[in-house]
């Protein structure tokens, strides 16, 4: 008889070996047909945000972002909610022990009733011969990874969009103070060109053009400070903390690490927290599809209770009868309404869908990283441009102005060469933020900004 219960629990935990299955990352090798075989990518990631971002105002307002931020916080209770369920899956392998204490009246009125009392602990435990339990546990770890994952892609996205925010701010400050300065440039136009009119060398055309012009830089003035006002808000809203005065430096004070080393691109953008995230989230799945197979097999149960039973008033070390019990037990499933049947195709079709998931995030982060890296590159070329273009632009109002002086030039070629100065003045500032902006999403893209 023990040989025999030997063989069957043998076979049976054989058997159950087949449903402890480890998630391996699927082969999406196919992939690095996302990239050009001639292109390099940068290690961006390897520096931490506080190395990568080296303005000491910025880096105050990331770990503010990072202590306060709304949706970090709620990352951290997503994390303490995983940690309890997987808690909860350890303590499934556990038996469950109950006490039933009973009381019972017999017998008639008056000296003939008897009182007598039972104590029984009994205790459960179910063999997890098919996995149903370990499924489970795995499927609560993986949950439990993936929080931290969430956390840390929000972390890094944080950081980013507080670096954007922090980083228009600075443009802005930039094309303001070009605006002033060039309304303060045509209003001693209008003073020259309204001594010239009355010396009879402009006419009232030119007075007003030149009016005109500086109207339309007033205007600019008062957009760009009322969107300073609202990128302040926006930045302290990241933050999660009421407006306040951000203080900031310029945009020409920015500096970022110089020598990158390279890596193979597939291998970098499966570091990033969105894609191994994704990955989680296929793992989760992949376990629950293996939970819900292991339903449709028995569940092996082991219950024992042991405990006492006599009349009131005798003293519970000397029990008028002991009572222990031992019970094994095996429930196939059989007809469960369907249920079984629905929540594997349920699960199935899940985790199909979570493995077209991943294969997408990894799509888009390889987008992302040849999008980024593009508009890095374009905004440097243009950034050189710009600089060349203004100091031709310079040489060309001096030398109109100098012209008009001895009335070898008109107004209007003075007037369009100081407005293509002010336009080319403020590309400049908007190509350099677009640089800046370049090299933070391409940062992000690679999975910059996390701390593991």
């Amino acid at each position: 008889m023990k040989r025999y219960i030997f063989l069957v629990c043998a076979t049976l935990s054989l058997v159950g070996c087949g449903f402890r299955n480890t998630f391996e990352r699927p082969n999406v090798s196919n992939l690095h047909e996302l990239y050009d075989a001639d292109t390099m990518y940068m290690r961006l990631a390897d520096y931490s945000w506080r190395e990568f971002f080296t303005d000491t105002l910025l880096q105050g307002y990331i770990e503010r972002g990072l202590e306060y931020n709304i949706d970090m916080r709620t990352a951290k209770l997503n994390i303490a909610q995983a940690e309890a369920a997987l808690d909860a899956a350890r303590y499934a392998f556990l038996p469950s022990v109950n006490a039933s204490l009973q009381a019972t009246l017999a017998g008639g009125a008056g000296d003939g009733a008897s009182f007598n009392y039972s104590l029984i602990p009994t205790a459960t435990w179910e063999a997890d011969v098919f996995g149903k339990q370990w499924n489970a546990k795995q499927g609560a770890e993986v949950a439990l990874e993936q929080a931290h994952l969430a956390e840390q892609a929000i972390q890094s996205r944080l950081i980013s969009s507080i670096a954007n925010n922090y980083y228009t701010l600075l443009m802005l400050d930039e094309q303001l103070k070009t605006s002033k300065h060039t309304l303060t440039t045509w209003e001693e136009n209008i003073r020259t060109l309204t001594a010239l009119k009355r010396a009879g060398k402009a006419t009232e055309a030119a007075v007003l053009q030149a009016k005109a012009n500086k109207f339309s830089v007033e205007g600019s003035v008062l957009t760009l400070e009322r969107q300073i006002v609202e990128q302040e808000e926006a930045l302290a809203n990241l933050m999660g903390v009421l407006p306040f005065e951000i203080k900031r430096g310029t945009l020409d004070e920015q500096k970022f690490p110089e020598e990158w080393s390279v890596g193979v691109p597939l291998e970098l953008v499966s570091l990033r927290p969105d894609v191994r995230q994704a990955e989680a989230n296929l793992a989760t799945k992949f376990y629950a599809y293996h939970e819900a197979r292991a339903a449709f097999f028995p569940s092996i149960t082991l219950t024992g209770s042991t405990g006492w039973m006599d009349a009131v008033g005798q003293a519970i070390s000397d029990p008028g009868e002991f009572i222990l019990k031992l019970v094994g037990g095996i429930v196939q499933p059989i007809f469960a309404r369907g249920t079984n049947v629905v929540r594997k195709e349920i699960a199935s079709s899940q985790h199909q869908a979570a493995l077209l998931q991943y294969r997408q995030t990894l799509l888009n982060a390889g987008a992302e990283v040849n999008n980024a890296l593009k508009m890095w590159q374009t905004s440097r070329e243009r950034y050189a441009i710009d600089l060349k273009q203004i100091v031709t632009l310079k040489a060309a109002v001096w030398n109109t102005q100098l012209l008009m002086k001895y009335g070898s030039a008109s107004y209007i070629e003075v007037l369009t060469a100081q407005q293509n100065l002010l336009n080319a003045e403020l590309a400049q500032s908007s190509d350099r933020y677009s640089e800046i902006q370049g090299i933070i999403r391409l940062y992000y893209a690679l999975g910059g900004g996390v701390e593991w």
